[in-house]
């Protein structure tokens, strides 16, 4: 069984390039800052050894927190290679007037990695 920090160092390159396809997305839309929390630094996140109760395997859950400890987004590293994760936004979209980004998603594993802008509708 791997330590918590032995997983940290094994997904560490994994984890910065995700953090900046995830940085690059948002800025693809238009915003060029997040306010305090910023955009996502894989060392700031806080990271436990979490059990998937599918696979049983042992995957790295990293969470960010904003101010007031609030969640602003996570990261998972699953067993088979893949990962999946999502970072606040909440911010209007700089184009389309009736709509605001909730989150970016980011999803693959080495060498592919998606991301997609999660859009919800303003409320009247």
């Amino acid at each position: 069984m791997n330590t918590l920090q032995q997983k940290i160092n094994e997904y560490r390159p994994l984890g910065d390039v995700i953090c900046q396809e995830i940085t690059q997305a948002i800025q693809k839309l238009g915003l060029e800052e997040l306010g305090e929390s910023g955009f996502p630094v894989f060392e700031q996140a806080d990271f436990r050894l979490v059990v998937d109760p599918y696979s049983r395997c042992e995957d790295l859950a990293g969470y960010w927190y904003g101010v007031h400890k609030r969640l602003i987004g996570q990261i998972q590293f699953h067993g088979d290679g893949s990962f999946y994760a999502e970072y606040d936004v909440l911010k209007p979209h700089p184009t389309k007037k009736h709509y605001f980004i909730d989150v970016i998603n980011a999803w693959g594993k080495e060498g592919f990695i998606k991301t997609e802008p999660k859009l919800l509708e303003m409320p009247e």
